[in-house]
C-alpha cells in the first residue's frame, strides 16, 4: 500500500500540473494530502514533517541560489537598456546583403543576449518588437521569421549565464561553473545549427528569405565600423566581466552575477534608458520571479519529504536501475521523459520535479553529473519552442502583430525543434563537446 502511495502522489502531482495549477501549490497540496492518507493507512509518520524547517533553512542558506535573483535582475535591466536594439539594427545591415542575412542577424544577436541575459523572455519579447516588424515589411516567410526568433530567444537556456542551468547545479549538486564551461561548446553549436538551418532554408526557397534592398544596407565603411563598435563592444564587455570572472575562477556564480547587474545598470545609464520607473519595474520584475522560485523550493522540499516518507523514491529507483539497456536505456527513458513533460510543463517544474528522482541513478550509472546536466539543460531548451505550452510561443504571440496567426508561429518553431533534438543527439553521442572546456579549465 505505501509504494502505491508514493505513485499515486506523483501521478496526483503531475495530473494537477497538466491542469494549470499552480506548482508551488500544486506540490505543497499534494504533500499534506497524501501525509494525511499516509497517517490514516498506518504508511506515513508525522514526525517525519519535524525535519521540513531544517530542510527549508539548509536550502535558503545556498549561496548558489543568489546568483538566480541576480541574473534575473540583469537581464531585466538589459532589456530596459536599448542594447537589443542597436545590436539588431547594426548587425541586420552588416549581414541583410545576403539571402537570410536578417535571420543570421536575429539569431547572431540572440546568442549574444543569450550570454548576457540568460534570460529567455526578455531575449523573445525584445527581437521580437524591434525585428518581426522588419522581417515581415521586407517579405520573410512568417513562420520562418518567428521561429527564428522564437528559438534564437531560448539560447538564453544553455548559453551560460542561464537560470535554468543555475538552478540543475543546485539540484545536481554540481558546481554553477563547472555546468557553466561545459555548455559554453554546446551552445555555440546551437547557434551554429540554427544559422546553418536558415543558410539552407534561404537557399532552397529564396522567397522565404530576401535579402534587404541595397538602399537599406548601403553606410559608409567608417560609419558602419562606428557603429559596429558602439553596439558590439558594451555587451562584449559584459560578458566578459560575468563569464570571464567565473571561467578563470576570479568570482563565485553568485559574485559574477551582482558584477552582471551592476554593469547592466551602467549600460542603462549610458544609453540614458536608467530612471526611477525603469528601476521599480525591473526591481518588481526581478522581486515575482525570485519569490515564485522560492515558493517551488518550498513546495518541492515538502513533496520530496512525503514522497521519501512513502517510500515512492525506492519504488522509482528500482524501476529506473532495472530498465532494459542499463545506462544507455536510462539515458534515452530520462531523456524521453523531459522532453514529453516540456510540452505541457515549464523547466522549474520539470527541474524541481523530475531531476531530483533522476539525478542519484545517473550518479549509480557513474554518469558524468556535469555532462548529464548539459544533456538535460539541452532537452529543457526545447520546452520553450514545444507548443501548446511552449513559453517562447506565449511570448512572442503576445508581441506579434495581428496578421501573424499561432499557427504561422507553431508551424516556424518545428524545424529548430528538430534541430535542437539533433544538437542533443550530438551532444550525447560526443561527451567531449561538454567535457573537453571543463577539463581544459581544470589543467594545471
Amino acid at each position: 500500500m505505501t509504494e502505491w502511495l508514493g505513485v499515486l502522489m506523483f501521478a496526483g502531482a503531475l495530473g494537477l500540473l497538466l491542469l494549470g495549477y499552480p506548482v508551488a501549490f500544486t506540490l505543497g497540496g499534494t504533500a499534506i494530502i497524501f501525509s494525511a492518507i499516509g497517517v490514516a493507512t498506518g504508511s506515513f509518520s508525522l514526525n517525519l514533517w519535524g525535519s521540513m524547517p531544517l530542510q527549508i533553512f539548509s536550502t535558503m542558506s545556498n549561496y548558489t541560489l543568489l546568483a538566480i535573483p541576480y541574473f534575473i535582475f540583469m537581464g531585466a535591466m538589459l532589456e530596459k537598456s536599448g542594447i537589443a536594439e542597436r545590436l539588431l539594427e547594426t548587425i541586420g545591415i552588416l549581414f541583410g546583403r545576403i539571402r537570410g542575412g536578417l535571420a543570421l542577424a536575429v539569431i547572431f544577436v540572440g546568442a549574444l543576449l543569450a550570454a548576457t541575459t540568460g534570460v529567455v523572455a526578455a531575449t523573445v519579447v525584445a527581437m521580437g518588437l524591434i525585428s518581426l516588424p522588419i522581417m515581415l515589411r521586407y517579405g520573410y516567410d512568417r513562420g520562418l521569421a518567428t521561429g527564428t526568433i522564437a528559438a534564437s530567444g531560448t539560447l538564453g537556456q544553455i548559453i551560460p549565464p542561464s537560470v535554468v542551468l543555475v538552478v540543475l547545479a543546485d539540484q545536481l549538486g554540481v558546481s554553477v561553473g563547472d555546468l557553466f564551461i561545459g555548455s559554453l561548446l554546446p551552445g555555440l553549436l546551437m547557434t551554429a545549427a540554427f544559422a546553418v538551418h536558415v543558410v539552407i532554408t534561404a537557399t532552397l526557397r529564396p522567397e522565404a528569405a530576401p535579402a534587404l534592398p541595397h538602399e537599406v544596407c548601403d553606410l559608409p565603411a567608417g560609419a558602419l565600423a562606428t557603429r559596429v563598435m558602439q553596439a558590439m563592444v558594451p555587451p562584449l564587455l559584459l560578458i566578459l566581466l560575468v563569464l570571464g570572472s567565473i571561467f578563470f575562477g576570479m568570482t563565485t556564480p553568485t559574485e559574477a552575477g551582482a558584477v552582471g547587474s551592476v554593469g547592466a545598470i551602467v549600460l542603462a545609464a549610458f544609453n540614458h534608458q536608467l530612471n526611477w520607473k525603469a528601476l521599480r519595474e525591473v526591481c518588481d520584475a526581478t522581486l515575482r520571479i525570485s519569490t515564485m522560485v522560492v515558493f517551488i523550493l518550498l513546495g518541492s522540499t515538502a513533496f520530496s519529504l512525503v514522497f521519501r516518507g512513502l517510500r515512492g523514491e525506492q519504488v522509482v529507483t528500482n524501476l529506473l536501475l532495472n530498465l532494459p539497456g542499463g545506462s544507455i536505456g536510462f539515458l534515452v527513458f530520462s531523456m524521453a521523459v523531459v522532453f514529453f513533460l516540456g510540452f505541457f510543463i515549464d523547466f522549474f517544474q520539470i527541474a524541481f520535479i523530475i531531476v531530483p528522482l533522476f539525478a542519484p541513478i545517473a550518479q549509480q550509472y557513474n554518469m558524468d553529473l556535469v555532462w548529464y546536466g548539459v544533456v538535460i539543460g539541452t532537452n529543457l531548451q526545447t520546452s520553450f519552442l514545444t507548443p501548446p505550452f511552449g513559453f517562447a510561443l506565449f511570448y512572442l504571440r503576445g508581441i506579434a502583430p495581428p496578421e501573424v496567426t499561432t499557427g504561422d508561429i507553431y508551424r516556424g518553431v518545428v524545424p529548430f525543434v528538430i534541430v535542437q533534438l539533433l544538437v542533443l543527439v550530438t551532444i550525447i553521442v560526443f561527451p567531449a563537446i561538454v567535457n573537453f572546456l571543463p577539463s581544459l579549465m581544470a589543467t594545471p
